[in-house]
């Protein structure tokens, strides 16, 4: 049976029920807030996006880290309408341009900047005139629909609408306008946007409904057992789905407790686990791995651990042999999914067989379809037999914002989404990743796609041709190294590419390593062969 409540619902249910429980807590802020006061501070900031004039269905982004700005957002714009568009902390003016762009967005709400980059900069350097307009009138030629932004801080700037200044209109909007707009609401409303790259390297808006997102997070949490007895550890971004969905979402629904980190610091998670009795802690494999290796990691009490959820990339199985067994979190799942998917496609279970639980990524979720194909016929694969998986069910994306075309291939006319990724299934319906069709890489826990650092170097004066591929790595899981061509009479170095990069494109995205070469291995028919520049990179970073 499916969840049909929309995620003001949601939160007003758990509220209703469980007034007096913790909805979350900031440890490193002395933060603490009930489901009640969670509840009435959201309405109250629902109601100032509206006396802002936002309307339901408008598109407002955000960029921050685990902010609690980022968190009643979350749940404000949910109760009124507006469709929030999750911001990569790591973005640059580019990638920040074209989302703004490609969302129409009206509103972009922001931090003050992310582990060395200052948004207020970036933003200004994007909007020179920013600085000279009214607050929540603005008007740019290059950005026709952005009219507000929003600043996390509660100073002034030019601009900028402070925080302490929205918070204040609530009053403006009354609680009966907001229940009218509340009720106006349906499930199947588009009401989150997160951008995910594609084989075309342009990032791609996901559009997501509340009916998409409330059921994994039922599900989710219902897998690990989740209640309100359980404190969950959120030291995953909020711009994912891992964090908004699986993380904040699926706690509300539950009733549980978020233990909130606005940045991930392996000795923070540690210690909020141990200080605030958390049972439940999430991560990407580079997260757990970062913990485990804290020189410190024997000093702290973790005895209140049982459960949580690994995901992001493939894990390495001794990985999740210590997480049980050094962590103490015995009943810790994996799950599988992107993006288009809500995000989870594949869970294992608590009680799942040792082997089953940490060589594959579980089975379907209940009402979820799930096929293996042969990429190249389209017909269902025999057990046993790597395929392409696709899924179909409540999870499916409504599609991609504006991009008729990118949805048509990613959903065919069966309702099924293809994954692009290549698992195997076996008897018993587990599922194992064995690798993608796409050139994709995974680093820790980002998704990357050569295609678009591509496009980006390209435009280097002095780069001929580049081709980016992936290279295993021990830490993040794999690497970027970008192959380059230099144009006649030009010497590139690797610095001049870093420098180029630096600013432009997220720092996740610049390659780690840089080769110059004067040609590609080719097949007959003029085809790049990347699996040559794989090995061959491979090659040279071990010798």
């Amino acid at each position: 049976m499916l969840n049909e409540r929309t995620i003001g619902e949601v939160l007003r249910e758990t509220a209703q029920t469980f007034p007096d429980q913790e909805a979350y807590v900031y440890p490193e802020l002395g933060i603490r807030k009930t489901y009640k006061e969670f509840d009435e501070e959201t309405d109250r900031l629902a109601r100032a996006f509206m006396a802002l004039g936002i309307q339901r269905g408008e598109h407002v982004a955000i960029w921050s880290d685990n902010k609690r700005e980022w968190l009643l957002s979350q749940f404000a714009t949910a109760k009124m309408g507006a469709v929030l568009v999750t911001v990569n902390t790591s973005y640059q003016l580019k990638e920040l341009d074209y989302l703004l762009k490609q969302s129409d967005s009206t509103t972009l709400i922001l931090a003050e900047g992310f582990k060395g980059t200052s948004y207020f900069d970036i933003v200004n350097r994007l909007c020179p005139d920013l600085k000279d307009q009214q607050a929540g009138e603005l008007s740019f030629q290059h950005l026709p629909h952005l009219k507000r932004v929003i600043s996390m801080e509660s100073y002034d700037l030019p601009g900028m609408i402070s925080w302490s200044e929205l918070e204040a209109q609530y009053k403006e909007v009354s609680e009966e306008d907001l229940e009218a707009r509340f009720q106006s609401l349906h499930n199947d409303d588009v009401i989150n946007m997160q951008y995910t790259s594609g084989t075309t390297g342009f990032p791609k808006g996901v559009m997501l409904s509340h009916r998409n997102i409330v059921n994994n997070a039922q599900l989710v949490g219902d897998y690990i057992h989740l209640s309100e007895k359980d404190r969950l550890c959120i030291p995953v971004p909020f711009f994912h789905c891992f964090g908004c969905v699986m993380g904040t979402l699926s706690s509300v629904i539950h009733a549980t407790t978020m233990v909130i980190l606005e940045q991930f610091e392996p000795k923070k998670v540690l210690k909020a686990v141990q200080d605030e009795k958390c049972t439940g802690l999430y991560g990407v494999p580079t997260m757990f791995i970062a913990e485990l290796n804290d020189p410190d990691f024997k000093s702290f009490d973790l005895s209140t651990l049982r459960t949580g959820i690994m995901a992001g990339s493939i894990c390495p199985m001794e990985v999740m042999k210590k997480v049980m067994n050094d962590m103490g979190a015995s009943e810790i799942t994996i799950a599988y999914g992107q993006t288009e998917s809500s995000p989870v496609i594949t869970q294992t279970k608590t009680d799942d067989a040792l082997e089953k639980r940490v060589s594959s990524v579980g089975k379907a979720h209940p009402g979820v379809e799930v096929k293996i194909i042969d990429p190249v016929t389209g017909e269902e694969s025999p057990t046993g037999v790597p395929g392409e998986l696709c899924t179909r069910g409540y999870l499916v994306m409504k599609g991609y914002y504006k991009n008729e075309e990118a949805t048509k291939n990613a959903i065919d006319h069966h309702g099924w989404l293809h994954t692009g990724d290549i698992a195997v299934m076996d008897e018993d319906g587990y599922i194992d990743i064995t690798g993608r069709i796409k050139d994709m890489v995974i680093r820790g826990g980002e998704n990357i796609y050569p295609k678009e650092i591509e496009e980006f170097l390209y435009q280097h004066p002095g780069v001929q041709d580049v081709q980016v591929v992936g290279i295993p790595d021990r830490k993040y899981g794999e690497e970027l190294m970008a192959w380059i061509i230099c144009k006649e009479g030009i010497t590139l170095t690797e610095a001049d590419i870093r420098e180029f990069a630096k600013g432009n494109i997220a720092h996740h995205k610049i390659p780690r390593y840089i080769e110059f070469t004067e040609a590609y291995p080719m097949t007959a028919s003029g085809k790049i062969q990347k699996y040559m520049l794989r090995e061959l990179g491979q090659q040279k970073v071990t010798n």
